[in-house]
C-alpha cells in the first residue's frame, strides 16, 4: 500500500507542477509553504496511513462510514472554534447528510475494535485537515496549494515505501490504474476540494463531500453490476435532499482570514 500511495500523490504531484510550470505561477513561501508542507506530510499522510490499516481490520464499508463522520466534525469545530456560524437548517442538513450516509455505505458483519478505533481516528485526523487546509490554501491558491500537499505527501509515502520496500504494478493494466488514480482521484479531487473551500468554506465543502459514498454505489451498480438496495437509495436521497438544503440554506459567517495566514 505505501508503493501505490507513493505513486498516487507523486505522480499527481508532478502533473500539477508541470501545469505551475506552464502558467508561470509562483510558488509559496514562508508560513504558507510550510504550513502546505506539514499539511502534505504530515496530515495527509496520517489520516491515509490510518484508513489503510484500518481496512486490515474492519470491511471497507465501516471504514468509509467512520471516516464521513468527519464533516459534521468540521462543523461541530467550526462553531466551538467560533469560526462559523451554523443555521438550524444546516444543522439539519449535516443530520441528514450524516444518516444517508450510513444507510448507503455497507459496514458489513466482521469488525475489530483496532479497525474502528483507526476508522474514527482517520476522521479526526482529516476533519483537522480540513480545518487546517481552510487557513492555509486561500494565501496560496488552489493550484499551488494543491502541488506542495501531494509532493509533500508523496515524499512521506515514498520514505515508507523504502523502509517496507517498494511493490511497483508488474502489467501495463497495473500502471493505467495508478496514472487514473492520480490523474481523476487526486489531481481533479484535490483541485476541486480547495477551489470549494475558497468560495464556500470547510463546513459546505465537507457537507458536500458526502456525495463520494452516494456516487460509488452508482457506480459500482452501473459498470461493476454491483447491486443497489433500497436502503441504499434511500441513503443516497438523503444525502441529496441535505446537498439542496445546504445550497438553499443562507450562507455562514466565517472567520475572516487574519493577517498571520496572509504572509
Amino acid at each position: 500500500m505505501p508503493s501505490l500511495l507513493f505513486l498516487r500523490f507523486t505522480l499527481a504531484g508532478l502533473v500539477l507542477t508541470c501545469v505551475m510550470l506552464v502558467r508561470r505561477q509562483r510558488w509559496p513561501r514562508g508560513r504558507v509553504l510550510l504550513g502546505l508542507v506539514a499539511l502534505g506530510a504530515l496530515g495527509y499522510f496520517a489520516e491515509g496511513s490510518a484508513y489503510f490499516v484500518a481496512l486490515q481490520h474492519a470491511s471497507a464499508g465501516l471504514v468509509a462510514l467512520l471516516l464521513y463522520l468527519f464533516p459534521a466534525l468540521v462543523a461541530v469545530l467550526q462553531v466551538l472554534l467560533g469560526r462559523e456560524h451554523l443555521s438550524r437548517t444546516r444543522w439539519l442538513a449535516v443530520g441528514l447528510a450524516l444518516a444517508g450516509t450510513a444507510l448507503t455505505v455497507d459496514p458489513g458483519p466482521d469488525a475489530k475494535a483496532l479497525g474502528i478505533a483507526l476508522g474514527l481516528l482517520s476522521a479526526v485526523i482529516y476533519a483537522l485537515y480540513v480545518l487546517s487546509s481552510a487557513r492555509v490554501v486561500g494565501p496560496a491558491g488552489p493550484l499551488a496549494a494543491s502541488t506542495v500537499i501531494l509532493l509533500s505527501a508523496g515524499f512521506s509515502f515514498g520514505a515508507l515505501m523504502l523502509v517496507k520496500g517498494p511493490s511497483l504494478p508488474q502489467t501495463p493494466g497495473g500502471w493505467g490504474a495508478v496514472v487514473g488514480l492520480s490523474l481523476l482521484s487526486t489531481v481533479v479531487a484535490v483541485l476541486t476540494f480547495f477551489a470549494g473551500l475558497q468560495r464556500i468554506g470547510p463546513v459546505n465543502t465537507s457537507l458536500l463531500s458526502t456525495l463520494e459514498p452516494v456516487m460509488a454505489v452508482v457506480l459500482g451498480a452501473l459498470f461493476l453490476g454491483e447491486r443497489l438496495s433500497l436502503r441504499q437509495g434511500a441513503g443516497g436521497l438523503l444525502i441529496l435532499v441535505a446537498v439542496v438544503m445546504l445550497a438553499r440554506a443562507e450562507p455562514g459567517r466565517p472567520e475572516p482570514v487574519s493577517q498571520a495566514a496572509r504572509s
